[in-house]
């Protein structure tokens, strides 16, 4: 009887965990063709500070609240939003921009 149980717990977290561990390569394809054409965007890029991005890409159309900034390990996160992408600065400068995709609607 204990080698059924130990065997049917066995098999279900196989079942249970073979998703985490194995993801499927439709994901991983969609997350290349992302990359593949954030390339080709004309994006604010690491080191820019905020000044050079308000003149080269104008103002944003939204400023999100900052995150973080509470200790010296978790700097402030400001993020700004623009029609096409959304701009991630540490403090004054760029660490990274990605491109916006629809996605499900959320409340807010």
């Amino acid at each position: 009887m204990n080698r059924i149980a130990i065997s049917l717990i066995a098999a279900t977290f196989v079942l249970t965990a073979a998703p985490v561990m194995f993801p499927s390569t439709a994901h991983a394809e969609t997350l290349r063709m992302k990359v593949k054409q954030e390339r080709h965007m004309n994006l604010p890029t690491r080191g820019m500070s905020m000044a050079a991005v308000k003149r080269a890409f104008g103002a944003p159309l939204k400023v999100l609240p900052t995150r973080g900034g509470s200790s010296k390990y978790q700097p402030p996160i400001h993020r700004w939003e623009y029609a096409q992408y959304i701009v991630y600065f540490e403090y004054q400068h760029v660490i990274h921009s990605v491109a916006r995709y629809p996605g499900p609607k959320t409340a807010s």
